[in-house]
């Protein structure tokens, strides 16, 4: 392989944190990918992957080098996407990331009918339940719920969730419905340990910050056991309101301590490049901030009317 090839290897294994799984995404046998990186080392001098049993890590080294490899591997995608004509019709690969459970309601549904579209693009989605770097990653557009920090990336905002208590009908018909924060103390509880609902569930009150921190009776480290575990009446609940817009459409899940929410959420489509961005960039961002700003489930006034 020359220089190009092995750093692409190298990024591929990086990124898999495996070299079978980045000898899968390259088409190549996990030996050719072995060797690929190996030699690499060797010509270089240092260890750049930590290799165990188990897991493949970058080193210090390595993750430095990586980042060299990341840009000079997409100043080459960009110059032959140039050359291409690529700038003015979509084509190549995306790499798109979105949190896991909005990607699955959401996001998919629009790069299903965004390919549908346009045939000569192909897509890389990472949903993933962190934030991923851009840069670092490769990533050319990401979906984002929360505020922002100050960056040299756009955004377009499309719309909002909010942090929501809810329960069964079941539930409620047992226990009661809470009419304060404070009412959830030793109610049963079902937590989400990967948002860090174990710590305290934080609300406004008269407009002075109020904390809660429940006991709760169940702990789950994934939001959709929460939510199917509270439609059948083990407990109340904390989540965004996308995630259980269709329950609580539908009556099996009921919101309670509107009153009390802490202001929603934003939600933005992320890229870079403005307009110097790719065509297959623009095109999937007007695209996707399309067809998410029509939701209903991410539209404020919609919210509230599944709280009537």
């Amino acid at each position: 392989m020359d220089r190009f090839q092995e750093m692409q290897v190298f990024a591929a294994v990086a990124q898999e944190q495996g070299f079978s799984a980045a000898a899968r995404r390259l088409g190549l046998s996990a030996a050719s990918v072995t060797r690929a990186v190996a030699a690499l080392e060797q010509r270089i001098g240092t260890q750049l992957l930590i290799r165990t049993t188990r897991s493949v890590h970058v080193s210090e080294a390595g993750q430095r080098y990586l980042e060299d490899c990341r840009r000079i591997l997409a100043e080459v995608q960009e110059a032959e996407d140039s050359a291409a004509g690529s700038h003015t019709q979509p084509r190549g690969q995306l790499t798109i990331t979105a949190p896991v459970l909005f990607g699955q309601l959401f996001v998919t549904p629009v790069m299903a009918d965004y390919l549908a579209q346009y045939p000569d693009v192909s897509i890389n989605a990472l949903l993933l339940d962190r934030v991923a770097s851009m840069v670092e990653e490769g990533i050319d557009v990401a979906v984002r719920i929360g505020e922002l920090p100050d960056s040299n990336q756009h955004a377009v905002r499309v719309g909002e969730v909010r942090r929501v208590i809810c329960g069964s009908p079941g539930y409620f018909a047992l226990h009661g419905r809470p009419t304060h924060p404070q009412d959830l103390a030793g109610a049963p509880v079902v937590a989400t340990s990967s948002i860090g609902q174990l710590r305290s569930w934080p609300f406004l009150d008269q407009g002075e910050p109020l904390n809660v921190r429940p006991e709760p009776r169940l702990v789950v480290t994934a939001n959709q056991a929460a939510i199917t575990a509270a439609c059948m009446g083990v407990g109340l609940t904390r989540v965004l309101s996308y995630q259980v817009a269709d329950k609580v459409a539908s009556g099996e899940l009921e919101v309670v301590l509107a009153d009390f929410e802490l202001p929603p959420l934003p939600i933005h489509v992320v890229y870079q490049g403005g307009r110097k961005a790719p065509a297959r960039v623009r095109s999937f961002v007007d695209f996707a901030v399309k067809a998410l700003r029509e939701h209903p489930a991410l539209k404020n006034a919609a919210l509230l009317r599944y709280l009537k």
